[in-house]
């Protein structure tokens, strides 16, 4: 049994009580999917410290000064004296799986992740910054970089990490990529994360889960309901959504931080839920959102 965590888009919410809880959680591998702030240094550094396995991949806030004119605008450092996404990058180092693999020999698998910095959509909103620092110009490129990866690889059980997900996953504002803000719906996922993704499976790769976050849980256009979650696809995959935002929280008792727990077994996802874990590091609350049909699946 494999357990794994998936952290959610962080904006600026990690403390180092959230590394205590993940080794009481005893997670074997934790997979951030970005947003860490807006190109929020200090947080990467607290989470590139953490001593747990981890892949990581950078989401469209982790650029937020440098890729875009109206970022720039209000960066608050000299650019040209100071790179801060490359800061947060060079931190990272090998854990960063942004168009690029970490292989992990312990658990027999291979992590890939998708495009970073991805805004979501059709086009390539961060076009710049893909083609400054990976030469990346179009869709297409982009989804032969990603699948240079699956190819790299050197597990055949494979686990993709994006910020945001794959398109494919339903047209409806409430689905895992949908569009949630004027003009609503249309699926606003990632073409080239979801064509790698297809010509993984074409290959016979084995492809538990795909994790990703950007599309945050609360929607803007109602409040009667939140979106989805979790999808399961006819092959089985699991793709999971993990951006619970704010992901700490505090009550009359304390804290609550959020965390996607999956429970894996012979490369297929048995179980994933939404735990909160409180100030004890106990789980004070926990909802299942996927369970492999009779299967029965030991307590976090």
């Amino acid at each position: 049994m494999i357990k794994i965590a998936v952290v959610g888009d962080v904006h600026d919410q990690w403390e180092e009580e959230d590394g205590i809880a993940l080794k009481c959680l005893g997670v074997d591998l934790v997979l951030f999917v970005g947003d860490f702030g807006n190109e929020s240094v200090d947080v990467v550094r607290r989470v590139a410290s953490l001593d747990i396995p981890k892949a990581v991949i950078m989401g469209n806030h982790d650029a937020w000064y440098s890729a875009t004119e109206w970022g720039r605008k209000k960066c608050p450092y000299d650019r040209t004296k100071e790179d801060w996404v490359q800061e947060q990058l060079d931190l990272l180092g090998d854990i960063h799986v942004g168009y690029s693999k970490l292989d992990f020999p312990t658990l027999s698998l291979t992590v890939v992740g998708g495009r970073p910095f991805s805004w979501g959509g059709p086009d390539m909103k961060f076009a710049d910054i893909c083609k400054q620092r990976y030469g990346i110009g179009t869709i297409e490129e982009s989804a032969d970089l990603i699948h240079a990866s699956v190819k790299s690889a050197t597990y055949e059980t494979i686990i993709f990490v994006g910020h945001n997900g794959p398109s494919g996953l339903g047209d409806r504002p409430e689905d895992p990529c949908g569009k949630d803000w004027h003009p609503i719906g249309g699926d606003f996922g990632d073409p080239d994360f979801a064509e790698a993704i297809s010509l993984a499976m074409t290959e016979n790769k084995i492809i538990p889960l795909v994790a990703f976050g950007h599309m945050h849980h609360t929607l803007r256009h109602t409040k009667q309901v939140i979106r989805k979650r979790v999808f399961r696809s006819p092959e089985g995959i699991i793709y999971l959504n993990a951006a619970t935002v704010p992901r700490i929280v505090e009550n009359v008792r304390g804290k609550l931080r959020n965390f996607s727990l999956l429970q894996m077994e012979g490369g297929v996802v048995i179980q994933v839920s939404s735990a909160w874990v409180g100030d004890d590091f106990k789980v004070a609350s926990e909802e299942v959102l996927y369970q492999q049909p009779d299967k029965v699946v030991q307590a976090v």
